[in-house]
């Protein structure tokens, strides 16, 4: 029969299960107890497989020897419970957390009234064989190659809403918006809830954990997982609604705020929120330690919808000149808007989260009432039944250049209506503008010297052309005495035109002496 289980098991049957109680032709059917006896009998079987002996040798004499394992287990997980009686205006009061520790015994034996401390954190761990003999692979070295690869880069929280004007809300569960209806056969009592969990824990940090120690002795059988509670303290709360489109587009959620004054580090875990009474919602722990504060969104508020815009733009804050060049001083603007349309009986006091960016400074926006990590929150009272809006602007300073030469007066002129230069300023401007349309004429009548140079130079060649077969006498005489007053003529037209050039370089030097002196006395 032994042997025969194993096989199932091995066949991937993890379970023994009985249905009869008694003999069946002589053969006992185990009771429950006896098939748990029988399961851990099969499962021990299987585990010896991978086991290994291990031998310790001392040396001779007597020897006070202690002997301590480390055995891996399913990591401890915690459930929370958050009861809370809202004050008068509803949105504070008293809260009772109450938090038990899972664990689950995976040893292979019953642990009876054993001492029990649940370690929260984050420790490295990991499996390195040591046991598997290792040889390490020499390596392959090839002949050296001395030519250069190719190119080389490198990668661098107002008043809300009344008690009795409660939002309605839907649960968040496994991600999506879903409306949930709890009904409770009786209202849970906060007082009663208190008396009946009985806590007897300690806390002791360790370092970068944080260590549960259980006062009461535990007992858990093998296979088996029991709930021990850790955490029963009253705190201080407050309710907000608070809107984040890349948590959840579009409606705010409800939370509920409180300070860790538990004197123990909070283990992140599940915990159901409860609410006068009834179940409200869902929501996860995080990891907290003593004094910060927790957030524990539970719901969303379905009677306020948010609508987000967005834009960016550039805007010139100031205007200085550096030698030849104009420099801008510009803004650099973003902008969005937040609008919230309040469907509901009463007002509601949203917290709007908007993303924090290095660099970029508020304007012509009200102040955050709190500041974060990572984003600004901005108070927002919606009133019933009604739409308002927040616009959040930022801007940053950007400079920038532009060669003086290369503007126009009509675009100096803008600059002037704007008030970023004034009439003297501009004057001092457009004089230099015209100075450099001056040179710039004179330049382009260089040019067509160059022009009319090149045609006489080619004129010259085909004269030249032609004298070459041509005689001293006669006719061809004759013909070649014209062409020779010609070649007289053209180098009359060249002395003219390096005359021309000289004057015109001589007017292009003046006036670029004047540039300069211009452009010093306007620094």
């Amino acid at each position: 029969l032994a042997g025969t289980l194993v096989s199932l098991l091995r066949d991937g049957s993890d379970e023994v299960q009985v249905v009869t109680l008694g003999r069946v032709q002589g053969v006992e059917i185990l009771d429950e107890r006896g098939v748990g006896d029988l399961r851990f009998f099969l499962q021990t079987a299987l585990d010896q497989e991978n086991t290994r002996s291990v031998t310790l040798r001392l040396s001779p004499g007597e020897h006070d020897l202690a002997v301590s394992y480390v055995a891996p287990a399913p990591t401890w997980r915690v459930s929370s419970r958050l009861v809370s009686e809202p004050d008068e205006e509803g949105q504070g009061g008293r809260a009772l957390l109450q938090g038990w520790g899972l664990f689950d015994n995976r040893l292979g034996e019953d642990l009876k009234d054993i001492s029990l401390a649940l370690v929260a954190g984050m420790p490295l761990s990991f499996v390195y064989d040591l046991t598997t003999p290792f040889t390490p692979e020499r390596p392959v070295v090839k002949e050296e190659r001395r030519v250069a690869t190719g190119p080389v880069t490198f990668q661098s929280g107002v008043p809300k809403a009344k008690p009795e004007a409660e939002p309605r809300v839907a649960m968040l569960r496994a991600g999506r918006n879903k409306v949930m209806a709890a009904p409770a056969p009786r209202r849970i009592d906060r007082e009663s809830l208190q008396e009946t969990v009985a806590v007897e824990t300690t806390g002791e940090t360790l370092g970068e954990l944080f260590q549960y120690v259980i006062g009461t002795p535990v007992t858990v059988g093998r296979g088996r997982s029991a709930l021990v509670p850790i955490i029963s303290e009253e705190l201080d709360y407050r309710k907000d609604l608070l809107y984040n489109c890349r948590q959840l587009p579009t409606h705010p959620v409800a939370t509920l705020r409180l300070k860790n004054t538990t004197g123990l580090t909070l283990e992140r875990g599940p915990a159901t929120v409860i609410a006068r009474g009834e179940y409200v919602g869902e929501a996860i722990l995080p990891l907290t330690a003593v004094g910060g504060e927790v957030v524990l969104s539970y719901a969303v508020e379905l009677g306020l919808k948010v609508v987000e815009q967005s834009g960016a733009g550039r805007e010139v804050r100031r205007l200085s000149i550096h030698g030849a060049y104009l420099q801008f001083e510009e803004w650099a603007t973003r902008w969005r808007e937040y609008r919230l349309t309040n469907s509901t009986a009463g007002p509601l006091m949203v917290l709007v989260e908007h993303p924090r960016t290095a660099q970029y400074e508020l304007f012509d926006t009200p102040s955050p009432q709190e500041c974060t990590a990572e984003y600004l929150r901005f108070a927002v009272t919606a009133p019933a039944g009604s739409e308002t809006t927040l616009k959040v602007q930022e801007r940053r300073l950007t400079r920038r250049r532009e060669e003086l030469q290369k503007q126009s007066y009509e675009g100096l002129q803008r600059y002037l209506q704007r008030g970023l230069l004034d009439r003297r300023m501009l004057d001092q401007l457009a004089k230099l503008l015209t100075l450099w349309e001056t040179v710039a004429d004179y330049e382009k009548k260089l040019a067509v010297c160059d022009q009319e140079r090149e045609k006489i130079y080619q004129a010259q060649r085909q004269i030249q052309g032609n004298m070459q077969p041509l005689s001293q006498a006669g006719k061809e005489g004759t013909l070649r005495a014209r062409y020779v007053k010609q070649l007289e003529s053209t180098e009359e037209r060249l002395r003219s035109l390096e005359q021309r050039e000289a004057d015109l370089k001589t007017q292009i030097k003046r006036v670029q002496q004047e540039l300069e002196e211009r452009l010093q006395g306007m620094e």
